[in-house]
């Protein structure tokens, strides 16, 4: 296995060793993320049993763990996405991006108040809700910046329950409006608070998740990649 990291190549590939991460390979995560099983990530796709598995492991073979197997539980096993594989869906997801003419990542930006702590992480009062994020020492008056490529929208009946995901926020809204590019589209969804959440996804997901303003979605994001930091006016 290759220690080199991946690398973007001009027609959006993430590239380690002698294979290459493309929007076909990112679709089957996605997939697998959604349906909660490789083998039903593959007939959603059209594609066999035995090719997804296989490709599976020749992308584990240069780009680490990406899919954990889970047996048992409430919804009798399946598979999820490792916060490998996660990662490198955000990667690809920029890379996309700076290709498609939405190069641009933004961030939502929400102010709160520290009510209590965890080691590293806080958890922030916002008009949105409570936020789990990295906050700076000693601070209590906070702006809490989610980029908009960290950002994952599900279907409110597919949206992750409990220790299934490590995205440890997750906002239930409605989309207020959608941008989109030749692959990757920009979301704006409303969760009940002054500042709506942007999030940057790609086209497929718009399609497959059928989004358009007035639908319902959930938001969620893992809260280390959240920074939660004092607010300009405290210092």
């Amino acid at each position: 296995m290759t220690n080199d990291a991946p690398r973007p190549t001009f027609d959006a590939q993430l590239v380690a060793g002698d294979v290459a991460f493309d929007a076909r390979d990112a679709q089957l995560l996605r997939t697998i993320d959604d349906e909660g099983s490789l083998n039903a990530a593959a007939n959603e796709l059209g594609r066999s049993y035995a090719h997804a598995q296989r490709r599976i492991v020749e992308l584990e073979a240069e780009f680490g763990s990406l899919v954990r197997r889970v047996r048992g539980g409430s919804r009798g096993g399946g598979s999820t996405l490792t916060d490998d594989a996660r990662g490198l869906l955000q990667q690809f997801r920029r890379v996309t991006a700076e290709s498609s003419g939405l190069a641009e990542v933004d961030e939502t930006v929400l102010t709160g108040i520290v009510t209590e702590r965890d080691g590293e992480f806080g958890f922030v009062e916002t008009d949105a809700g409570v936020v789990r994020a990295l906050v700076s020492p000693g601070a209590e008056n906070v702006e809490v910046a989610i980029r908009s490529d960290v950002i994952t929208l599900h279907s409110p009946t597919s949206a992750p329950e409990g220790d299934e995901t490590s995205a440890r926020n997750q906002f239930e809204g409605r989309v207020r409006a959608i941008e989109t590019g030749e692959r990757i589209a920009r979301v704006t969804v409303d969760v009940g608070g002054e500042t709506p959440f942007l999030a940057l996804v790609t086209t497929t997901s718009v399609e497959r998740l059928a989004l358009e303003p007035g639908k319902d979605i959930v938001v969620s994001f893992k809260a280390t990649a959240t920074r939660a930091v004092p607010c300009s006016s405290q210092g």
